[in-house]
């Protein structure tokens, strides 16, 4: 860093509605070295609590942002440096820092959904970021394109990253047709014609799991690669109850129990979680398309859906990532996968890994994407 180079550790932006985290608590003191890899402060929004990565490495030089400050997107939270920089640059650069506004800290424009027609539906998605091959991300049941508050933005330099809706979820239409797996798949393969992908790697999670491995054996010419986190499809077993509640759950104590199994951490669960679930929830079509998609992949508490076959027969490069404590779906489903598929079991974690251990998931699908 040669003295004058000096880097900014920023408040992230999670999500499209994200203005503002609340300082938890510092994971690397002053002083201490850090990588660009180097999780440095722990960050509570009104949706979940993350880990916030050195964007660079060399000396923390500074704690600008102590714990219980809340600080706005973009906004200055420590500052790294190397050992001889001056501690008169630092104070210098923080200054500066704190006179600027969002945009000057270098917060970038929030990306607006846009929606497509396909078929007679509707189908929203996010784009962020450019270049070629696109990034896909499938979200599971119940899930939406928010699902990847901690993956899409961050996975986006240097290349372009799509989330969508599908259909029956977030604000894609509620017409799921028989709610098959292939009526899924067909969809992803119609969004893909219409949007003009013909390189793309697939990331599915849970339910998305299984539709990403199905669409790469109908579509191997344009799948570059394959992510499974925590998939369907695998194996028999899964959490009935968590199924059925999803579908059928109205208030928030019914929910909320259900919701926690989701994550190794059930204190991620946040009353604003469990509230735009609900809301999505009474939207009207909800209910039944749910209904629907679940009677096609879970039958009297297992499920019927197996993708072994067709992942045995993908040639594209497939990463399966899956946290140890998965309470939905058991992470002994990773077990006994073709050898030509790279698993990794993350410890600490649940069903949703790419949330709760996001700067790790993110890093291994970069490594494949190389």
């Amino acid at each position: 860093m040669a003295g004058t180079c000096i880097e900014g550790v920023r408040m992230p932006k999670w999500g499209m509605s994200m203005t503002h985290g609340k300082v938890v608590q510092w994971l690397v003191s002053e002083g201490e070295l850090v990588s660009s890899e180097t999780d440095v402060v722990e960050i509570e929004t009104e949706k979940i609590t993350g880990a916030v990565a050195a964007p660079a490495a060399g000396v923390l030089r500074r704690h600008v942002a102590p714990p219980g400050d809340e600080i706005p997107v973009g906004g200055l939270l420590a500052v790294i440096a190397d050992a001889e920089t001056s501690d008169e640059a630092i104070d210098v650069f923080a200054e500066q820092a704190a006179d600027q506004g969002p945009e000057e800290q270098g917060e970038s424009q929030t990306a607006a959904p846009e929606t497509i027609e396909l078929g007679g539906r509707s189908i929203r998605y996010l784009k962020r970021g450019e270049g070629l091959p696109a990034v896909v991300l499938i979200h599971g049941f119940g899930g939406n394109l928010n699902n990847w508050l901690f993956n899409h933005e961050l996975l986006a330099t240097g290349r372009t990253v799509y989330a969508l809706d599908l259909p029956g979820h977030g604000q894609s239409s509620k017409d799921v047709s028989d709610g098959s797996l292939a009526m899924l798949v067909q969809c992803v393969l119609d969004w893909l014609d219409a949007v003009g992908l013909t390189e793309v790697h697939l990331v599915g999670h849970s339910l998305g799991g299984a539709i990403a491995v199905d669409t790469a054996y109908r579509a191997a010419d344009r799948v570059k690669s394959c992510t499974l986190l925590a998939s369907a499809g695998l194996g028999v077993e899964i959490d009935n109850e968590f199924i059925e509640t999803l579908v059928q759950a109205s208030r928030r104590k019914q929910l909320k129990p259900q919701l926690e199994k989701l994550f190794n951490d059930p204190e991620q669960v946040t009353r604003q979680l469990v509230e735009e679930l609900l809301k999505f929830k009474r939207m009207d079509g909800v209910q039944s398309a749910l209904h629907a998609i679940a009677e096609q992949f879970v039958v009297d508490g297992r499920q019927v859906i197996n993708i072994r076959d067709q992942l045995q027969q993908l040639a594209m490069p497939t990463l399966v990532l899956w946290g140890q404590e998965d309470q939905i779906i058991p992470a002994t489903h990773a077990q006994s996968l073709p050898d030509s598929v790279t698993v990794k079991v993350l410890p600490g974690c649940g069903h949703m890994v790419h949330m709760e251990a996001f700067s790790d998931v993110n890093r291994a699908m970069e490594q494949l994407w190389k």
